[in-house]
């Protein structure tokens, strides 16, 4: 995409300025509703399904976050993961909110004997998390994964009840998810039967290739309590391949911790993800050879082939063409790469014309703008406008030069 020059920019500079040009509108995905008649829980249940951007038009599959109350957090869990994802941080993913019907019925692990001051069962309908996970387990992923391109990779996120659900689901059925994301976990439910468990399951354990992150606002009394021995049992833990971090936002209250936790729990999830760059500079290292060996790495943790994405090489390209000293041919190889590996994105084809018209080349540089345009209008990129501009600029010098070369 153009940019404005950059002689003068330092290099971290001129980073920050090549990926504001990358976004310069950015988008957002799109976020569906559909209805599953469930056997296991004996209704129909909403679900909430927020897939990525350019998810329509293009062939690639997601990893995919799983939450409770969907559609309590669907808007600002997808706003981080646009925002991370924008900036290198994480990689895109596919967001499933499940919506309640009886929360504390699906969320709590077992049947709780607390009363009311007139006798009565507290929460009568409580103890139906073990269905809950098998409403995940046999109805709802296998409906996901028929219907939606996913890698097998999945994180599960849960608030306050569903924080509870969460840990739960790890130490009751491991396997189902890879990571979790625990946010003012309910721990104290039922005189902590959860919280013994999990030191029952954590203790047999030699390997376990799981990440979790919870978290705890500001929350006094048994709650936050539970989360301190919680706390305290992980902190005790010496399980090979276990990620956790268990951490206390004290500023932040039962209802606005989940934001904050969200996004950082991602960032946890996925740390390491963005790959290594120059301190002093910002600058990635070791050029798209480099960003290959480090995605082969992340493949590998991941379990599944994860490409170097496309905004990547884009930054690695305008790198190599941008800087005080820059170098054109090195440059047009990458976002050459970048055509190749991302053939039906408008982007890569004007990053590549720019380049071209950067060395004069406007031959070249003009059929790409085109094509770039062309895509633009057909994925509805936000950023058509300025295909078209480009192209339009370049179209118009090429005239001018051919009308000045007849007429000598």
């Amino acid at each position: 995409m153009k940019t404005h020059p950059t002689r003068l920019l330092s290099a971290f500079a001129l980073l920050l300025m090549i990926s504001a040009a990358v976004i310069a509108q950015p988008a957002t995905g799109t976020v569906k509703r559909f209805s599953l008649k469930s056997t296991v829980l004996g209704e129909d249940r909403i679900v909430l399904v927020r897939t990525p951007v350019g998810y329509e038009t293009n062939k690639e599959s997601y990893p995919v976050l799983y939450m409770t109350d969907g559609d309590a957090h669907m808007g600002h869990t997808a706003a981080s993961i646009e925002f991370l994802t924008r900036n290198g941080r994480i990689p895109e993913l596919i967001v499933v909110g499940v919506t309640n019907t009886d929360r504390t019925r699906d969320l709590s692990p077992t049947k709780s004997p607390q009363k009311n001051p007139a006798g009565q069962l507290q929460f009568p309908t409580s103890g139906g998390a073990d269905n809950f996970l098998k409403f995940f387990e046999t109805e709802l992923i296998p409906e996901i994964e028929k219907t939606y391109r996913v890698q097998p990779y999945r994180v599960l996120a849960g608030h306050s009840l569903g924080g509870l659900f969460t840990v739960h689901a790890m130490v009751s059925k491991p396997g189902l998810f890879n990571s979790y994301v625990a946010v003012s976990p309910s721990l104290q439910w039922d005189n902590q039967v959860t919280l013994k468990r999990a030191e029952e399951y954590l203790k047999n354990q030699k390997q376990l290739n799981v990440t979790l992150f919870t978290t705890l606002g500001n929350e006094p009394g048994p709650i936050g309590e539970s989360f301190d021995s919680f706390r305290e049992l992980l902190a005790k833990t010496s399980i090979k391949g276990f990620e956790w971090q268990a951490e206390r936002m004290d500023d932040e209250d039962h209802g606005s911790v989940v934001l904050r936790s969200h996004y950082a729990g991602l960032r946890k999830v996925y740390t390491g993800w963005q790959g290594p760059r120059d301190l002093n500079t910002g600058a990635i290292i070791g050029g798209l050879k480099g960003a290959d060996a480090h995605y082969a790495k992340l493949s590998e943790r991941f379990g599944y082939k994860i490409p170097v994405p496309e905004v990547l090489i884009n930054q690695i390209g305008y790198q190599f063409l941008l800087s005080p000293n820059p170098n054109r041919e090195e440059a047009i190889a990458v976002f050459k790469a970048n055509v190749e590996r991302y053939p039906n994105s408008a982007n890569v084809y004007d990053s590549l014309a720019e380049a071209y018209e950067r060395s004069g080349q406007l031959d070249l540089a003009e059929p790409l703008y085109d094509k770039a345009r062309i895509l633009g209008e057909q994925n509805k990129d936000p950023n058509t406008a300025i295909y078209k501009a480009n192209y339009e600029r370049v179209h118009a010098k090429l005239k001018e030069t051919q009308g000045a070369k007849k007429s000598q």
